[in-house]
C-alpha cells in the first residue's frame, strides 16, 4: 500500500475495512493474517449454504441489502474512478472484495423467489 496522500490513505484504509469485515470461509486474498473462517454454518439450519458476505456494525449479523449498497457502490466506484484505484494500487483489493461480496449474494438468492436478507448467529434468549 502507498500512503502519500490523505486520499489515498482512505481509499485503502477503505478497502482494508471490507477484508477486517468478512464472514465464512476466506479465500487467501484478505491482507489480515489474525483473521480466520468464520461462522462455517449460516444456512445449515436450512439446508442452505449461507457462508461469505461481510459483517455490519461489528456483530456477527449480515445485513444483507446494506451490503447490496455498499458492494454497488464500491463497484460503481472502481468503474468511475479506476485510475485512482490503480495509482493507490487497490484494484486487485477492491475486485476481490466486490468479488467475495457478490459470490455470497448468489449464495443468498437461493431459488427464483427467495432472497434470505439477513443471516445472525446469535445465541441467547
Amino acid at each position: 500500500m502507498t500512503y502519500h496522500d490523505s486520499p489515498v490513505q482512505a481509499l485503502c484504509m477503505g478497502i482494508l475495512f471490507y477484508d477486517a469485515q468478512r464472514s465464512g470461509p476466506l479465500d487467501g486474498s484478505e491482507r489480515f493474517d489474525w483473521r480466520g473462517d468464520s461462522a462455517l454454518g449460516d444456512g445449515s439450519d436450512n439446508g442452505l449454504d449461507l457462508t461469505g458476505g461481510y459483517y455490519d456494525a461489528g456483530d456477527h449479523v449480515k445485513f444483507g441489502f446494506p451490503m447490496a449498497y455498499s458492494v454497488t457502490v464500491l463497484s460503481w466506484g472502481l468503474l468511475s474512478y479506476r485510475a485512482g484505484y490503480e495509482a493507490a494500487g487497490q484494484v486487485t483489493a477492491a475486485e476481490n472484495a466486490i468479488r467475495f461480496g457478490t459470490d455470497y449474494f448468489l449464495k443468498a438468492h437461493s431459488a427464483s423467489m427467495t432472497l434470505w436478507g439477513q443471516v445472525r448467529d446469535f445465541v441467547g434468549p
